[in-house]
């Protein structure tokens, strides 16, 4: 099978980016860091899934310790955007300066969170933003967050930060950063912004999730949220848009695709990348059909640390075992997922 007859594995222009396939490494949080420092098995696990001409975007980052990961990827001729985050609520006493609350749009906390190895997290209530702080924090967020990367994607999903603001069932306010859509945007745009400002926007990539209610962060009207961001971002001539669309839904016995986004990815006009549970099927069905440009892989790209050449073969896959997603050890369920042959 030759590359020009799997969508997937087709090369595309990404700004001045050229990138060889349309497989991306989605931002995961692997949980191998110590003291929250990454170490050297963090260079050898990112090293495995470049590619060249491949495009990487790195779990949450801003320290000295990514900067030999960065290298080692960018050696291998991939392209790296290093995700910069605030986890707002999401967070503890301990985690934060002087012990002090979290901060968010809201007061309000977040229930008791069941995991996925069905333990409990907690997390320690927040303090609501005054309104005179808003603007410093998106200076903050976005000039002076240290990256060791010039290519930033801004992460405005999962319940952290910027979504806290975006959806009306968490953020209550009642001043110019809350009620209306354009007034819980006010505070992610604002952030965008900075991080345009420091690196340039055909440098800055966005990821949202709309669709999803990740710890306790839903919308009334997801769809209209969506689209009002993506059409917010579209005016500030970001690189491009990373959306999260809800799980597909399973006809006749797999995963089928939604469509559930595809006014978002028609009002965005530089370069959409989906995620969401894709296979290889579906993700070529997704690029061929023009739903999306490009398709981010998480847990099969987990599984299988040469996913481009086992799509290109459509070769086997390796089943990922989501007993060790998260787990401190620096090799089980990390480095130690078998390529598809010896000499890769």
């Amino acid at each position: 099978m030759s590359q020009e007859t799997v969508p997937l594995l087709t090369p595309y222009k990404m700004g001045e980016f050229e990138l060889t396939h349309r497989v991306v490494l989605a931002p995961l949080t692997r949980m191998r860091s110590y003291g929250n420092v990454p170490q050297t098995q963090a260079v050898l696990y990112y090293s495995q899934r470049a590619t060249k001409g491949g495009l990487l975007v790195a779990e949450a980052t801003g320290v000295e310790a990514w900067k030999p990961i960065v290298r080692a990827v960018h050696d291998k001729g991939a392209v790296f955007f290093c995700q910069i985050w605030h986890a707002g609520r999401v967070s503890n006493y301990c985690f934060q300066p002087t012990g002090q609350a979290p901060i968010s749009s809201t007061d309000r906390g977040i229930l008791l969170v069941v995991q996925h190895d069905d333990s409990v997290s907690e997390y320690s209530p927040p303090r609501r933003l005054r309104t005179d702080e808003l603007p410093t924090s998106s200076k903050t967020s976005g000039s002076q967050q240290e990256t060791p990367s010039r290519q930033v994607e801004v992460h405005g999903a999962h319940g952290y930060l910027l979504e806290q603001f975006m959806k009306d069932g968490v953020n209550d306010r009642t001043d110019e950063y809350g009620g209306s859509m354009e007034n819980r945007y006010r505070f992610p745009l604002e952030v965008v912004q900075a991080v345009v400002d420091e690196v340039g926007a055909d440098r800055v990539g966005v990821r949202l999730s709309p669709f999803a209610h990740y710890v306790e962060s839903w919308d009334s009207d997801p769809e209209a949220l969506g689209l009002y961001m993506v059409k917010a971002l579209c005016k500030l001539g970001l690189l491009y848009c990373h959306i999260v669309e809800s799980r597909m839904t399973v006809v006749e016995g797999r995963l089928t695709l939604q469509q559930g986004f595809l006014p978002l990815m028609k009002a965005f006009q530089g370069t959409f990348i989906a995620a969401g549970g894709y296979d290889r099927e579906e993700g070529n069905k997704a690029v061929a059909s023009g739903y999306t440009d490009m398709v981010a892989f998480g847990r099969l790209f987990i599984a299988n640390p040469d996913l481009p050449r086992r799509f290109l073969l459509d070769a086997p896959l390796n089943k990922y075992n989501r007993e060790t997603l998260y787990t401190p050890d620096s090799v089980v369920g990390y480095n130690d997922y078998p390529f598809l042959d010896s000499t890769a």
